[in-house]
């Protein structure tokens, strides 16, 4: 049975009466409306088109390859942002290179440094202090995900108003009555100088709160080991905030394993709001997922085709109380 031939990008741009640029546009999510983005991904299904990468990329010197480097993909959240950024990518005729620090500032460095053939990186950086960054962000369009790079002219940042977040956060902790918080966070002791962890301390110095922060990993095996130990020990704290819901998770697991009810026993807050936390819920800080991903791909996109030069996106957080959160 003969194949069929490949759809060109004129038949779509004759089907949907647009010109093959408009279309070509329309593809890449650049420089027309939605609406438009969706009548030609509409026709360019029904037709079977589907873009030659090498062809685009010999014609133009792009390859709709996309770097995203993930800070842990042990966090579920990060793995909802990849996923979603790979997914987003895809519909503007883009593909994403995954790749995972691991948590590990060196691996991140290797990883980030060795990165070829792309046309853009979005990033979710392990270490944001690195002095790699700026020397990186010169010869590639970066769009940084959650804290900004430290003295790198990145094309874009979608950062996360942590300031807020943890105000927000440690002010619902302590209206609850509590004062005694251990607060667990991925953050190593080689990379100290990320603006979530730093404000936790000012912020609990206002609010005359008596916290510990402990380094934990993000994997629930490793979560669960830590959180234990804590909620073991004779003084046990009487509220546990995550800087992630897959920390918290550990947290969950380690006080039921201990027979702990939650809240009654330990209260437990998250600052991300991964989708599951509502099944077990958890309250969290939001940070709007959905947003996140669309901006960080408009704008990486704009940035490696040059339309796109130094923006700034603040993500405002929102707090989902749910049940894992009681008085004291």
């Amino acid at each position: 049975m003969p194949q069929r031939k490949r759809a060109t990008i004129r038949e779509v741009a004759k089907a949907t009466g647009l010109s093959p640029a408009a279309v070509s546009y329309a593809l890449r999510g650049m420089q027309v409306s939605e609406e438009t983005q969706r009548r030609v991904q509409r026709a360019a299904a029904e037709l079977g088109y589907e873009a030659d990468p090498i062809a685009r990329a010999l014609a133009s010197g792009k390859t709709g390859m996309i770097g995203v480097l993930c800070g842990s993909l042990e966090d579920l959240w990060q793995q909802s942002l990849a996923v979603g950024i790979g997914r987003t990518l895809r519909e503007k005729d883009h593909y994403a290179l995954i790749l995972d620090a691991a948590g590990d500032p060196d691996r991140e460095s290797t990883l980030a440094r060795q990165l070829r053939g792309v046309d853009g990186l979005i990033v979710q950086p392990v270490d944001p202090a690195a002095d790699f960054w700026p020397r990186l962000a010169d010869s590639l369009p970066i769009v940084v995900i959650g804290d900004a790079l430290k003295d790198a002219r990145t094309a874009a940042e979608v950062v996360f108003d942590n300031h807020s977040g943890v105000t927000m956060a440690l002010e619902y902790l302590r209206g609850m009555g509590h004062r005694r918080v251990a607060v667990l966070t991925p953050t190593r002791a080689s990379t100290p100088d990320r603006p979530a962890d730093m404000h936790v301390h000012d912020e609990a110095r206002r609010l005359g709160l008596d916290i510990e922060v402990i380094t934990c990993p993000q994997g629930l095996a490793p979560a669960t080991e830590v959180a234990r130990a804590i909620l073991a020990a004779a003084e046990r704290p009487s509220a546990v905030f995550c800087f992630s819901d897959s920390i918290a998770y550990g947290v969950l697991m380690a006080a039921n394993e201990l027979k702990l009810t939650v809240p009654g026993d330990v209260s437990v807050l998250g600052y991300d709001d991964h989708p599951m936390s509502e099944l077990l819920g958890l309250t969290s800080v939001n940070w709007n997922l959905d947003g996140i991903v669309q901006a960080a791909v408009r704008l990486v996109l704009g940035a490696a085709d040059g339309t796109i030069r130094r923006r700034r996106i603040t993500q405002e957080p929102l707090l989902r109380e749910r049940t894992s959160v009681g008085a004291v």
